[in-house]
């Protein structure tokens, strides 16, 4: 194997000065692409960029960093995951920042998740010795802290080793400038209104520049060591000694197997069910309930550019399947603050609802600020905002009834408030159904997509049924009456006998993968949707992936979720074994440590997309839920 070269300098370092280089393990750094051959990853180009696929995650329930294997934290929003992010070289190699801590000189690395946490544990191996670094973002006493905290725990395994660790924060994806600034108490950190504390425990020395600092260690058998971040936005910062942060690592571990251990799940599959739900725990927005769709912006889904998002909002689709995972693994706190949050949030805006929310609950808009940062490995544009925000979509109303049905199935009620509010919202979509949309991919041009008229298929048949039971006013008879307008329009328009399956819109010959989830959504489980799912194989498939519609395999990867969606509708036509099948194959999917893209490049089976991705997640847990259930 070849050392990967590294292009990134410290601060205080001339130009052409390098980082010693790392090398990873054989076994860590290959996996396997369907039947393909073995793959074999370079860890970081010339230009300093990591592949997608080599980043674990940790969070604290506010923000969440992408850890690569080398010891670099290449993203951190900070406070929270919708800020600004102080390290950002996954976007900005140059001005990014650096966020590091690694051996001195050449290494192979060896990661995995403590048990049953989201607390990151990397072995690094020297000619020298080993020594292990352990990544948290520390929680309190009693939940989450009010300020963010990353200890960089270090302990000396065997032998000796030197490492470095580097606090150099960017300049903000090129709009800001970053400064130290010196304080009756030392020195910190400031961008862009963040006030950043370097801690150290057991250090061999520390270097101030003018842009951060840089701190040496030393490790022997059984030593023990620190480097740590506190951070505030627009507020005073707490300085907790280094060596409560380091007792922080241990309360962190123990309560994320807290929440773990409470995890129910006997099913198969257990290793990608944990991990995707501890992940997906990450996503959750603590302050608010949100969940995030994603932890990072304008990681590309195209390599020609141009398809580059900022997915750090909430979907109200991801919080129906967020609901759908939630309920079955026996989390109650979470689904309650997660519904709560959406129908309030709802209910604050008017009655039509909206694609997305930002995760304090604001109304959302779709204004988009293009950044001059390159862009991961130089593909852009980067930007913050979205502009799906004033976007038609009708399969949001169906997404919001599929949150309200999964609450009260599992034995809760609505108020009265929310039954007016949602009786409204059945009206809504009992004449928007008519019109043409953006569908669910969120595209420029509207037409009559299948099913978008199937979200509204779905939420007046939900409604019918919750006013059957008396959770919600209003007129059941004319819901159904319009849900059987929709099933008799997209059985006489959607469907093409040639091809055996239901197109994309009408006088199209071209398919959608998304009517996978009205196999989900029971609009149609008989030989239809059957002879359906064989048609998107044969159209859209890449082994054992599926791109999102026609034409998608000339421009992006595979759509992750789709692959999934494709094992639940399998399972749910009675297609049993061929959905366990490629449950199996889909094991390959995620990263060494469990970790989901938006999208696969299906021939090298690299990361494409923002990440970690909820959607991925949740469609990977609620097509484990469905095989095993064995739900019809």
């Amino acid at each position: 194997m070849t050392d990967a070269p590294r292009s990134d300098r410290m601060p205080g370092t001339p130009a052409g000065a390098r980082h010693p280089v790392a090398r990873v393990a054989q076994d860590e750094i290959i996996w396997r692409v369907g039947e393909s051959a073995d793959v074999t990853v370079t860890e970081r180009d010339a230009d300093g960029y990591a592949d997608l696929r080599t980043y674990a995650t940790i969070g604290d329930g506010r923000t969440v960093g992408l850890v690569a294997r080398d010891g670099r934290i290449d993203w951190l929003p900070l406070p929270s995951v919708d800020c600004p992010s102080p390290f950002a070289a996954v976007l900005d190699a140059d001005e990014g920042g650096e966020l590091s801590l690694a051996p001195v000189e050449p290494f192979t690395v060896r990661r995995r998740y403590v048990p049953g946490t989201n607390v990151l544990e990397t072995t690094f191996t020297t000619a020298t010795g080993v020594a292990r670094v352990t990544d948290s973002l520390n929680t309190g006493v009693t939940g989450r802290l009010p300020w963010t905290e990353l200890a960089r725990r270090i302990d000396g395994v065997s032998g000796t080793v030197r490492l470095r660790g580097v606090i150099a924060p960017g300049t903000g994806l090129r709009t800001v400038s970053p400064w130290v600034n010196e304080t009756v108490h030392g020195r910190v950190l400031r961008v862009n209104g963040v006030i950043m504390a370097p801690r150290t425990l057991n250090d061999d020395g520390v270097e101030m520049h003018d842009d951060g600092v840089t701190a040496h260690f030393l490790t022997s058998t059984g030593s023990r060591h620190l480097l740590g971040l506190v951070a505030t936005l627009g507020e005073p910062v707490f300085l907790p000694r280094p060596e409560d942060m380091d007792r922080a690592v241990d309360r962190t571990v123990e309560a994320w197997r807290r929440w773990s251990d409470a995890f129910e799940w006997d099913g198969p599959w257990a290793d990608a069910v944990r991990r995707s739900t501890m992940l997906l725990k990450q996503l959750i927005h603590g302050p608010s309930g949100a969940v995030a769709a994603a932890a990072t912006t304008s990681l590309p889904e195209s390599l020609q550019g141009q398809a580059n998002w900022d997915y750090r909002f909430t979907w109200v689709r991801d919080t129906a399947y967020s609901l759908t995972a939630l309920f079955r693994f026996g989390e109650r706190e979470e689904t309650q603050a997660a519904i709560s949050w959406m129908l309030r949030t709802i209910r604050e805006h008017g009655i039509a609802p909206s694609v997305f929310y930002p995760l304090d609950g604001s109304a959302p808009d779709s204004d988009v600020t293009e950044h001059d940062s390159p862009g991961w490995r130089g593909v852009g544009p980067v930007v913050t905002g979205n502009r799906a925000g004033d976007q038609l979509q009708l399969g949001v109303y169906g997404d919001v009834f599929n949150i309200v049905a999964l609450y009260v199935e599992n034995g809760n009620i609505l108020d009265e408030g929310t039954g007016r509010l949602l009786a409204e919202i059945a009206d809504l979509a009992a004449d928007a159904w008519r019109r043409p949309d953006s569908g669910m991919w969120e595209l420029t041009e509207l037409r009559h997509y299948t099913t978008s008229k199937l979200g509204c298929w779905q939420a007046l048949t939900h409604a019918a049924h919750l006013a059957d039971i008396g959770q919600i006013p209003g007129s059941p008879e004319r819901w159904r009456t319009e849900a059987d307008r929709i099933r008799r329009w997209v059985d006489e328009n959607a469907w093409d006998d040639e091809q055996g399956a239901y197109v994309w819109y009408p006088g199209t010959s071209e398919l959608d993968a998304s009517i996978l989830l009205h196999a989900i959504s029971g609009f149609d489980r008989g030989e239809r949707m059957s002879s359906t799912l064989d048609a998107l194989r044969r159209h859209l498939g890449a082994g054992p992936h599926l791109y999102r519609f026609s034409g998608t395999d000339e421009h992006e990867g595979v759509f992750v979720a789709c692959s999934y969606w494709m094992v639940s509708a399998l399972a749910l036509v009675g297609r049993d074994e061929e959905a366990r099948a490629l449950m199996d194959e889909l094991q390959t999917a995620p990263n060494d440590v469990g970790v989901l893209a938006e999208m696969i490049e299906p021939a090298s089976g690299a990361f494409l997309g923002n990440l970690p991705q909820a959607l991925s997640h949740l469609a990977l847990v609620n097509a484990a839920i469905t095989v095993h259930t064995g739900v019809r």
